[in-house]
């Protein structure tokens, strides 16, 4: 088996199925040695911002998957808490990756156009499209 094109990956998403579906892609392709999975934005903000205090940017994944709509801290609200912090995800080449099944050209647009978003993926979630987002 080849080595992973990545480390450390990320998913936050409240969709257990998909969770599911994502990892088993992920491992089945080889993207990712580990994955971190949070189930709102939260949750996942409180992770980010600790390592980033702390400076442990090791801590961070390579690649994140964020969906938009969560309880608690949805992907918008996850964004804007982020937002601080994004020169320092920047430096690191963090590729964080909107996904969600709005079809809404406005909020694709949104997140599109967003300063630390790296790109704007539908769900469902093709291999092909798995593969691109890990391609670093």
């Amino acid at each position: 088996m080849s080595q992973p094109a990545i480390k450390k990956a990320c998913i936050i998403d409240d969709d257990k199925l998909y969770v599911s579906l994502i990892k088993m892609l992920i491992q089945k392709n080889n993207l990712a040695d580990e994955l971190l999975i949070f189930e709102n934005g939260e949750k996942a903000f409180e992770y980010f911002k600790q390592a980033l205090k702390q400076d442990q940017t090791t801590d961070l994944p390579e690649v994140v998957l964020l969906d938009l709509n969560m309880p608690i801290m949805d992907g918008w609200e996850f964004l804007e808490a982020i937002k601080p912090f994004a020169s320092k995800l920047q430096d690191i080449d963090l590729k964080l990756n909107v996904v969600s099944s709005t079809i809404n050209p406005a909020e694709v647009s949104r997140a599109k156009n967003h300063s630390i978003v790296n790109d704007f993926i539908t769900k469902p979630i093709s291999k092909e499209a798995m593969i691109k987002a890990f391609k670093i």
